[in-house]
């Protein structure tokens, strides 16, 4: 278990682990299909009729969160970089209160099917149009990455041929999603949940036998530097400080949870605003769980590799293979359990990309067909959902070649959410809190923010920091049984060395900036620049403003809690009496416009 060196390989009670887990997961989809064949509405299809629940709602909120990546990632940061990335519980909680208290109200009000109708609705089309591309290129390419690295990965520890899974992945979660809708998303991802934690319970549990106990892992990390998390050092180009978590953190995922279609169309599934907040709250809960079993993994991997690293002695080619070669070095005694294993890391991927695909049919259906094609009768919406369903399970599927040929992919992905989602959610908070904000100062500083956040990301990727910001942690290979045949170990270190050196850029600070601050930069931004083109151009005078398009104190917690619950379900039953809301909703029309804005306001002067 020290000494390096290859490792088995899957056996047959594996694959077939393997295998029962995952179709397993997928049956529960197909299920959904079957029970719900007779109501073919592309509100349930979409949405689950609205009639979703808090808890399997926040389980498929946290499992879309831990994609394949994150199953073999999140242990490898633990192993390489120490427990810093365990500050990202504060972000969570930040975020979590920053979705459900201001975000949640307000899209559970307008009703919205797509997140990106608020921006027809607030500003004008064109800007919808654009938000609604920035975030459909953002989850295509990203989600290509999160099929394509864990199958890279296992396919080097495990055997597993990589086109074959590739493609394999694609194909179920095309099918499960095409016939089944968000009920089957969200149900198949409550299983792959449960899946995905018995992965790291399985690795934590065998290390611990192996090393001891518990607490023979711990005083083991303690020793090697990995329990020291909190970092105060507020320089922006380090990579994990307490500041970079904190703040840009907290950014970087409520960008996700606020406004990502993925995640949004979760949580107003729900059948009262009620469940659409806890859901989030006990969707932090799961997050907790989950990043606190992947750390420990990671301390675990480092107890038990403290004296002989596989990276540094050449037994896997990068970080992201740490895990799985754990796997298959400790558990592969027992038959089945590192297929266990291997179906947590692709239930992972499959309720991303399952989430991804229905995200994307949602946006593309209510944002750019139902505008040019508004007739459309249901039977033509189901079958439209159906065929978008299959051509971006196949647009994903052909994003993972695309991603086969980047380099540094893992950081890629870490980062595309900062430099896209960061300028979009500038672009929903300046429409949300500022009254004064015109479409012109909008979409000025949508594109601003995205010029600058992409300059600060792409730059990052062609010019990576240096140890000097990212600090690795010190490993050791003094315990590794060396072979005497080999004599590999001196050239190999010195290659790297020679290797890693690159000529800086002029701009080395600003390339060097967290990749946590990039969602930062693109939100500040959009907003600074949106307002003072708002302002330089007249801002809204002469616009009519709906008020239920604006955060009021009603939707906030500290005030929620003090007013007569009765009297405001009068008010928003008067103004929307047949519960629709959205872009195509005909209680928006102008005849009642101004009724509905004085009724409106008597709700948000609470």
């Amino acid at each position: 278990m020290t000494g390096g060196g290859p490792v088995a390989l899957f056996s047959v009670w594996d694959y077939v682990v393997f295998a029962v887990l995952v179709v397993g997961a997928a049956g529960v989809g197909l299920f959904q299909a079957i029970r719900s064949r007779k109501n073919t509405s592309s509100d349930e299809f979409l949405l689950g009729g609205r009639q979703m629940t808090a808890v399997p709602v926040a389980m498929s909120l946290t499992a879309s969160f831990m994609s394949g990546i994150t199953v073999i990632g999140t242990p490898a940061e633990s192993y390489r970089y120490g427990t810093a990335f365990w500050l990202f519980a504060f972000s969570y909680a930040i975020m979590t209160v920053f979705s459900a208290e201001v975000f949640v109200p307000l899209f559970y009000r307008l009703g919205v099917t797509s997140t990106y109708e608020y921006l027809e609705m607030r500003f004008n089309k064109v800007i919808r149009v654009i938000g609604t591309s920035m975030y459909i290129i953002q989850t295509a390419l990203y989600t290509g990455m999160v099929i394509y690295a864990p199958a890279l990965a296992l396919n080097q520890i495990t055997g597993l041929d990589l086109w074959g899974v590739l493609v394999a992945t694609g194909v179920v979660c095309i099918i499960y999603c095409t016939l089944g809708g968000l009920k089957a998303v969200i149900w198949t991802d409550v299983i792959q949940m449960v899946i995905m934690l018995a992965g790291f319970v399985a690795v934590i549990a065998r290390g611990a036998v192996l090393q001891g106990g518990l607490g023979k892992i711990w005083k083991d990390a303690q020793e090697g530097g990995r329990l020291d998390p909190f970092d105060f050092n507020p320089d922006p180009t380090q990579r994990h400080t307490f500041w970079t978590i904190v703040v840009g953190g907290s950014l970087m995922w409520a960008s996700i949870y606020s406004i990502n279609q993925s995640q949004v169309q979760r949580y107003i599934s729900c059948r009262t605003m009620t469940h659409a907040k806890m859901s989030l709250y006990v969707n932090l809960v799961g997050l907790w769980v989950t990043v606190s079993l992947a750390m420990f993994s990671g301390l675990t991997m480092y107890s038990i590799y403290k004296d002989c690293d596989p990276l540094t002695n050449g037994d896997v080619n990068n970080m992201d293979q740490l895990l799985p070669y754990l796997v298959m070095d400790i558990l592969a005694e027992f038959p089945g359990i590192p297929g266990l294993f291997v179906a947590a890391a692709y239930s992972g991927t499959l309720s991303t990309v399952s989430s991804s695909i229905n995200a994307l049919v949602a946006v593309t259906l209510e944002d750019f067909v139902k505008p040019v094609l508004p007739n459309l009768t249901e039977k033509q919406v189901s079958w439209m959902n159906m065929g978008l369903s299959v051509f971006f399970g196949g647009v994903c599927i052909g994003m993972a070649a695309v991603a086969s040929l980047m380099g540094n992919i893992l950081q890629a992905a870490l980062s595309i959410f900062g430099m896209i989602s960061g300028p979009l959610l500038g672009l929903f908070l300046l429409g949300m809190l500022f009254r004064c904000a015109n479409s012109t100062g909008a979409l000025t500083g949508l594109v601003i923010g995205l010029v600058i956040s992409l300059w600060v990301g792409i730059g990052a990727q062609l010019y990576p920091p240096g140890p000097d910001k990212t600090n690795p942690l010190p490993l050791s290979t003094a315990g590794c049984l060396v072979d005497s045949n080999l004599t590999t170990l001196a050239p190999w270190t010195t290659t790297i060395h020679l290797t890693t050196p690159a000529p800086r850029p002029p701009l080395e600070d600003w390339y060097s900036l967290s990749y946590l601050y990039f969602c930062p930069v693109g939100t500040i931004i959009t907003i600074v620049v949106g307002l003072a083109t708002s302002l330089a151009t007249g801002g809204c005078k002469k616009e009519k403003l709906r008020p239920e398009l604006f955060i009021g104190k009603s939707d906030l917690i500290c005030f929620g809690c003090t007013r007569d619950s009765t009297q405001t379900s009068e008010l928003i039953e008067k103004i929307q009496p047949d519960g629709k809301q959205g872009i195509d909703n005909p209680e928006f029309c102008d005849i009642e416009l101004e009724t509905k804005e004085k009724d409106m306001d008597k709700i948000t002067q609470f």
